[in-house]
Parts: structure tokens; sequence; C-alpha cells
């Protein structure tokens, strides 16, 4: 049957072949170089035969077959699921080694008066066909014990379907062709809605494969059961690990039953990031179809086509909140409508894992009353501390993945109930924090301390600017808010100062050393002279923000603050060589003006014997309290927004597959251009060259 799939003669769609073909029990496994084999023969064959179309349409009828009975048979089951299975490797086969940019060689352009095709669109592409049949049956069909395979395996094939653009550039241009993600960009807003609810759903639910895995739909008897065909068996026809998924099938309960749940979410990012360029001369379509978004307001930066996927997840509502919609959005069902206590639940719970993040950032940056929601909430340790203890082990974790937990701190921080909030939740203990006990800590100054200390990890080892200033933005949105900031936290910002003043000084130092002016070839003394003044203007402007921190603190919080008070009286010899310094020492005055007022306070102290920490800390509790802010000078509060590059769509389609190949989805290195990606010829599997 397989020789007969990937061989030259054509069967008509009709033909009984195709019935007899997707009724096998796939059971038995092929070695590597024959997989391969039969991937090259149905490729060098497809142009003429035209076996994929007609087995994607095939497909599209059983789901319908599986969509429309109120009972399926396992027939209809163990047909749909070997269409999904056997296409999805020929596509991956044809997509990985595609010489052409239009896809030509998939050969989707079927001779639609052939017969058996009389019911067929006439107006629909294949790639429509075929996406509006999947996703229809994503959208519509609730996953159960008896469906969940089959949704398994269509979230797979959706992958694959989507995997042409690893082999695009990073930037969109009005060249590329997706033929399968510009079908599914097409689709009518009720089944966008139901598809990105379904897929939400999934996430959340996290419904479990069943590890007996005894689906008749393999075998007549009930056995041998799916474990052997998800795992080893799957290996009928395919190649593993390299051309197909790496099903993960473990003896790890959660592990399996989290798989639908992590790819249905993997599915979710890559269509909502996607993003097609409008070509210059072309008319715009008409809303039914594609509404555009031409952004103007960057000169000759690419136009847009609106992205239903996004649109949809950004207008998502709470299905909690039962008010009439006052948009007037919820006729028709068209609202995404689920749980947001759900939601929040689970975001918590797998936030370990880059996909969650690149959702919750998603969600919190693009939907309102999502972002709203997760404000109004009183436990936001559920949300706060997996991304805290994520920052914790930066050293473990992704650039990237960093990047979004600080955008998703520094867009909450912009909130000030969300930042008085997080200072009234006491924490019992921070158990994965190593360097000190925490005990009663609020979960504010767990995030000035970490906050602080992804600073220094970033100072010593990435050296990355971006991350510095988003650090600095959080802290300085939540200063002015600090309520009763830990004696830890507060020596932690002094601290903080000490460390860049002292890198300002070297670099300063370095710049007006006199050798640069001696160095024998001028170029490379002028090199060094830039990048040090470089440095030096970056270390400026952090030290301002650091200063203006403390400044914040002190002239809206310092009664509520006695621990900061106690850290700059202890440490006050770092502030004394920028006293008199023409860039820092109007943020001095305020800082000079509350050690002049405590010092003062101690020095009329009586005291018998040596001050002790408890003897200072209650000198300062008693003129904390008679404390009125008088000769401090007024700033403007600093308050930081997030705002998206000019070109999101850069970062996020590459991360997002990043993200998908780092999940277990496998792609030739060779063929992605998405990306870099380093080619090691030692990993790849035998005869792979020859490919």
């Amino acid at each position: 049957m397989f020789a007969a799939l990937v061989g030259g003669k054509a069967y008509p769609i009709s033909s009984e072949f195709w019935r007899q073909l997707l009724e096998l029990p796939l059971t038995q496994q092929w070695p590597r170089d024959r997989v391969l084999q039969a991937c090259h023969a149905f490729a060098q064959n497809n142009c003429h035969t035209k076996h994929l179309a007609k087995i994607l349409i095939h497909l599209v009828w059983c789901l319908q077959e599986c969509t429309t009975d109120s009972s399926v048979s396992n027939a209809a089951y163990r047909k749909a699921i070997n269409a999904a299975y056997i296409s999805s490797i020929f596509l991956k086969f044809i997509i990985e080694n595609a010489k052409t940019d239009n896809w030509q060689e998939l050969s989707l352009d079927i001779d639609k008066d052939e017969k058996g095709l009389e019911t067929f669109p006439s107006e629909q592409s294949v790639e429509y066909f075929l996406m509006r049949g999947i996703l229809n049956y994503i959208g519509s069909v609730d996953v159960s014990p008896e469906s969940c395979y089959l949704h398994h395996e269509l979230l797979n094939m959706m992958l694959v379907l989507m995997s042409t653009q690893l082999c695009s550039g990073p930037s969109p241009e009005p060249k590329d062709v997706h033929p399968f993600l510009d079908a599914a960009m097409l689709q009518d807003s009720s089944t966008v809605s139901s598809v990105v609810q379904k897929l939400l759903l999934n996430f959340v639910k996290r419904p479990r494969i069943p590890l007996n895995g005894s689906h008749p739909a393999f075998s007549d008897d009930g056995g041998p059961g799916v474990l052997q065909r998800v795992g080893s068996a799957a290996a009928n026809f395919v190649l593993l690990p390299y051309y197909t998924f790496n099903y993960l099938v473990s003896s790890n309960a959660e592990g399996a039953s989290s798989q639908l749940a992590d790819n249905s979410l993997l599915v979710l990012l890559i269509l909502i990031h996607y993003r097609k360029c409008i070509m210059v001369n072309e008319s715009i379509p008409s809303s039914n179809v594609y509404t555009s978004d031409l952004n103007t307001n960057v000169k000759d930066a690419p136009a847009f086509h609106d992205n239903p996927y996004y649109k949809a997840l950004n207008n998502a509502k709470d299905s909690q909140y039962d008010r009439a919609d006052v948009e007037g959005n919820a006729q028709n069902g068209l609202v995404v409508r689920l749980s947001f206590a759900s939601l929040f639940d689970a975001l918590g719970t797998c936030l370990k894992d880059e996909s969650s993040v690149l959702l919750l950032y998603s969600l919190v940056h693009g939907n309102c009353d999502f972002q709203e929601y997760v404000l109004v909430r009183t436990d936001l340790d559920t949300l706060l501390m997996p991304i805290l203890e994520m920052l914790y082990n930066a050293s473990r974790k992704t650039s990237n993945q960093i990047y979004m937990l600080l955008i998703v701190l520094l867009i909450l921080s912009q909130d000030s109930t969300f930042n008085a909030s997080v200072h009234k939740l006491v924490l019992p203990s921070v158990p994965w924090y190593h360097e000190r006990l925490m005990h009663q800590t609020s979960l504010g100054s767990l995030m000035v301390v970490i906050l602080i200390r992804t600073i220094k990890y970033n100072l010593s080892k990435l050296r990355d600017v971006y991350l510095h200033t988003n650090c600095l933005a959080i802290l300085a949105n939540m200063a002015p808010h600090v309520h009763r900031l830990s004696a830890y936290a507060s020596q932690r910002l002094v601290s903080l100062f000490d460390m860049l003043s002292r890198k300002y000084t070297k670099l300063a130092e370095l710049k007006n050393d006199k050798v640069i002016k001696v160095i024998s070839d001028q170029i490379e003394a002028d090199s060094i002279s830039d990048d040090t003044s470089t440095e030096l203007h970056i270390y400026t402007d952090f030290l301002r923000i650091v200063l203006e921190i403390i400044n914040a603190i002190l002239t809206y919080a310092l009664p509520r603050n006695p621990e900061v008070v106690y850290a700059i009286l202890h440490r006050q010899e770092v502030f004394q060589p920028f006293k008199n310094h023409p860039r820092f020492n109007e943020l001095l005055e305020n800082i000079y003006t509350v050690l002049d007022f405590f010092n003062s306070r101690m020095d009329m102290q009586q005291l018998d014997g040596e001050w002790s920490v408890d003897k200072v800390l209650e000198v300062i509790n008693k003129n904390c309290r008679s404390w009125r802010g008088e000769g401090m000078k007024m700033f403007t509060q600093l308050r930081f927004t997030y705002e998206q590059e000019s070109h999101p769509e850069e970062f996020f389609i590459p991360y997002a597959w990043r993200v998908a190949l780092s999940r277990g989805f496998s792609f030739n290195p060779g063929a992605i251009n998405l990306f870099p990606v380093e080619i090691h010829v030692d990993d790849e599997p035998s005869g792979e060259q020859k490919v």
C-alpha cells in the first residue's frame, strides 16, 4: 500500500485505494533509510500523482465524519488519525527539502473536475479547505478520551503545516509565501474565536492522554494500545527521531498528560505572532477576508494584514464577568470567553516553561481586561513567585526568557495599585533563596532584592544595557510606593549604588588617563576613548536612576521606611565622592538633607555605652514619626512605560519557533533561515547529508 502511495501511478481521489490505506492498522516498523527512500520517491512522483493533495482532502472528509456523527466509530477515528499522521510525514519532508520559495513541490493544485470532487467547493484552494477542516475540528470538538489522540495528531500536523516559516528570513517580506498559515488567517471569525478559545482551554485544563492507551482506533482487538504506537511503534512509517516529533510518552504521568496542552500553546503562539506583509501595489482586501493594518506612523515600515488570532486573544473576556458587553462584541458568540481565574492559576503553575512566559507576556501586553484582572488579584504571589524564582536562576535561563519576565514586571509596575499591593503581601519564607534565610519578608522587598541581583549578574556576565535599563525602570516605578522595605533589600539598594559608582569611577579614571594620549597608534587611541566615553555615559545614566530611586523613597515614603534610612546612614561614605559632582550633586542634595537630619538627632542622644543596631533603629523610628520633609526638593517622579519595538515580529516570530524546537518539534537544521542555527555533523542521522 505504501509503495503504491509513493509510486508513480496516480490513484483517482474516488479510488478504493484511499479507504484501504487509511484503514490500515499502522503497526510495522520501518528502518530509517527505507523511510528516506519512501519520502524521496513520494516527493519525486507527487508533482504528477497529486497524492499529497488527495490524502489531505481525504483527511478533511474524515474529520467531517468525526464531527458530524453523534457517535463516532473507531474506524472513523483511525482513518482520520492515519490521514493526519501519514500526510504530516511527507509534508514535513517536502517542506524541509523544498527548493522554491512558493512551495511548488507541494503540488496542491488539483483538477477539481475529477470524479469524486463534485462536492469540493470550486472557489476554495486545497490549503484553505484543509485549514478550514482542521481548525473547525480543533475549535468545535471537545477533547475526550476518544478524541484526544486525533486532537494530538492534528496539533502536531499544525506545527508541520506552519513550519514553512522556518525556511523564511527573520523579517517578513511581501514575497514570503506560507500557504497554510495564510489560509488559516482567512478563516471566518467564528472559527478563529473557537480555535483560540479551545487552545487556551487545553492549556488551562491540561487534558490527560490516557496512559493505559488501549484506544481501539489502533487495533481491532483493543491492543497493543496507543503507548506502543505513540512511543515506539509510531516508527512504523516514520523516521525517528528526526523526521517526526518526539512524542512525549514517558513513565512520568505528568509529562505525558501535558503534551496536548503544550502543543496547543505552541500552535496558539505561532498563530498569534504571524505577520503577513501587504504588497506595495496590493488593494486593501475586504473586511470579510482580511482587514488591513497600515502602520503609517513609521516611514517605509512594512504594512501588515491584521492577524485575526492576535485580535481574538487581545479581545478575550472573562467568562465570570456576566455584565452585557458594552462594546457589543458579544453577538454571535464571536468573543473568546474563558475563566481568567483558571487562566491565571494555570500560568502560575506553568511559568517555568518558556512558552507559558510568552503567553503571559502576550496577554498582559495585549489584553487590557486580563491585565486589569491580574492587577486586582490579592494573591499576586501566585504569578510573581515563579517569575522571581526564574530571575533568581537567571544563569540557567535564555536571555530572551529573562527579557520576557522583566517586561511583564515592567508592565505591571506601571500601575500604582500593584506597587502598593506587593509591599502588603508578606511571605512566610522563600525556600529557593539560598544566600540567606528570608522569613516574613514582603513580596515587594523580595522583588527589589531579585531585581538588584539580576543587575549584578548582568554586570558580571551578560553586560546587556537593555536588560539593565528594564530592571532599573521597574525599581524606579516601585520606589514612591515602597512600604517597610526590609533591612536586606535596603542594604542591597545602597550596595548597588556603591558597585555602580566604583565602575563609574574606574571608567572616568581610564578616560582621563594620560597614557591614552601617548599611544603611538592614534586611531586605536580614539577607538578606546570612544568606547570608554560610551560606557561612561551609560553608567552615568544608571547612577542617576539609582539616585532617583533612593530620592523617590526618601521624598514620598521616608516615614514608612526606617530600614532605608538606616542603610544610607550606615554607608553614607559611598555618597561623598559625588556630593559636588556636576552630574549628580542635585540628586544628592535630598540624601544629604536626610543624612544631616538623622545625624544631628543621633548626636543629640545621650548614650550610655556603644551604639547598637537596635539603638540606632530606635532613634530612626522615633524621628521618622516627626519627619516633615523640610528642605527636600521635589523632583518629577520617574515613570517608565513599556513600548514594543517598531518591528516586534522580527523578535517574536523567531522566538516562538525557537520555543517550539526546544519543546521537541524537530526540523532539518540546514533548512532553517529564520534564525542562525549551529549544524553539528555528528548530530545528524546517517543518510541525512544526502537529503
